[in-house]
């Protein structure tokens, strides 16, 4: 299955998290063992979950230019665009991003995420 739009939608509600604050909805979509490669270092789920224990941590996001590549059974990359502001910023941001989603049992979970910036962020 590599439907993108599918996993899009599973990327939207990680970033959806992070606008709305919500550490729960964050966790539920990462894997015990999820990695993410980011310009600060590595991070682990408890990791990405903590940045929310202050509230959203992304004010206005916009996800393009995605496509996914199957990496064998049940194993999705998915890569795109992320055009973003961060809570309390004026200015915009934007990245590419890496991500591996996994089906494990009945749900689909991210299990790897880098990200890298791009050189030209677009106002969001």
């Amino acid at each position: 299955m590599t439907d993108t739009a599918f996993f899009l939608d599973l990327e939207t509600r990680v970033w959806q998290a992070l606008v709305d604050g919500d550490p729960a909805a964050d966790a539920a979509l990462l894997a015990g063992d999820f990695l993410g490669v980011y310009s600060t270092g590595f991070s682990g789920r408890d990791g990405h979950v903590e940045q929310l224990a202050d509230g959203p941590t992304v004010a206005t996001f916009a996800l393009s230019l995605a496509r996914t590549i199957a990496l064998g059974e049940g194993r999705v990359l998915l890569a795109y665009r992320a055009d973003y502001r961060r809570t309390g910023a004026t200015g915009a941001e934007a990245m590419y991003v890496s991500s591996i989603w996994e089906k494990r049992g009945d749900c689909w979970l991210n299990t790897f995420s880098q990200d890298s910036n791009a050189a030209d962020p677009a106002p969001v």
